[in-house]
C-alpha cells in the first residue's frame, strides 16, 4: 500500500518509526488560538471554537487545543525534533498556523533544529468581513528544511500564495479541514514517489493529496472518529487511481 495510518498519540508513534524515512513532513497541528484570557482559551472546544452557534455540523471534536502558548511551543518543538529525526536530509517541513501562533511555530521549527525558509500564505476568499476591522482572510504556512535542498532532485516552482476556500457542506470532513486543492500543491515540494508524513493528519487530506500526486503518505491521528475517515478516504483514493498496470490479474 502507499499509505499506512497510525491512529494514536503522535510523538509515541513517531518514536517507532525509522530515521531518515520520509521526504517532507506537512501537518496541520491544533493552533491553540483565539483566547485573549486563560478561561477563553481553555473553557470552549475546538468545535465551539471552529463553529459556528448555530451550525448543523456534525463532525466530531478533537483534543489539543487547550494550551497556552509556551505549552504549544514547547509540544511542537519536541514533535518537530522527532519529525527532523525521520526527515532525509534536504527533506522539507510546512507547518500550517494562524496569526496568533506564528511567532511560536517559527521558533519551534528552527528550535527542532529545522532550517526557516520562509512564510507561505493561504487566502480564504469566502473569509467573513469584520465591520470597522480588516477581514481575517489568511492562514500560514512556515516552511523549512533539513539541511540545504537539492532543487536538481526535484526541479519545481512553486508559488508563495494560495487561495481557496475551505471545504464546506458534505465536502468538509474535518472541523479545520484544508482543501485538497491547496495540499495537492503543497506536496509537490516532496520529490515523485517520495514520502510525506502528516502527524496530524486529522481527516486524511494531506494523505489523500500526496497520494493523487504519486507520493506515498504516513499519517497519524488522534482522535478515533477522524482516523476512520481518514482511513476511508485514503482507501477510497487509492482505488480510484489504481490503473490496469497496477493491478496483477492471475488464472
Amino acid at each position: 500500500m502507499p499509505f499506512s495510518l497510525h491512529q494514536g498519540d503522535a510523538l509515541s508513534v513517531l518514536a517507532g518509526l525509522p530515521d531518515g524515512c520520509v521526504d517532507s513532513v506537512i501537518t496541520d497541528p491544533p493552533y491553540n488560538s483565539g483566547g485573549r484570557t486563560a478561561k477563553e482559551r481553555t473553557s470552549r472546544s475546538a468545535k465551539q471554537k471552529y463553529t459556528s452557534a448555530n451550525s448543523k455540523n456534525t463532525l466530531p471534536d478533537f483534543t489539543g487545543e487547550n494550551m497556552d502558548q509556551r505549552s504549544y511551543t514547547r509540544w511542537l518543538t519536541q514533535i518537530m525534533t522527532e519529525a527532523h529525526r525521520l526527515t532525509k536530509t534536504g527533506g522539507t517541513a510546512l507547518l500550517f498556523t494562524d496569526w496568533r501562533q506564528l511567532p511560536s511555530t517559527t521558533d519551534a521549527l528552527q528550535a527542532a533544529g529545522w532550517l526557516w525558509l520562509g512564510i507561505l500564505t493561504w487566502h480564504k476568499p469566502q473569509a467573513r468581513p469584520q465591520k470597522g476591522k480588516f477581514r481575517q482572510d489568511c492562514e500560514y504556512i512556515v516552511w523549512g528544511a533539513k539541511g540545504k535542498i537539492n532543487a536538481a532532485t526535484n526541479p519545481v516552482y512553486l508559488p508563495g500564495l494560495y487561495s481557496a476556500s475551505q471545504p464546506s457542506g458534505s465536502k468538509r470532513r474535518h472541523i479545520t479541514a484544508k482543501p485538497v486543492s491547496v495540499m495537492r500543491e503543497l506536496v509537490k515540494i516532496s520529490p515523485p514517489g517520495g514520502t510525506v508524513l502528516d502527524f496530524c493528519a486529522g481527516s486524511g487530506s494531506t494523505g489523500v493529496a500526496a497520494l493523487l500526486e504519486g507520493r506515498d503518505f504516513i499519517g497519524v491521528e488522534k482522535t478515533e472518529d477522524y482516523a476512520a475517515i481518514a482511513a476511508d478516504r485514503l482507501t477510497e483514493t487509492v482505488r480510484e487511481t489504481l490503473t490496469q498496470d497496477d493491478v496483477i490479474l492471475t488464472a
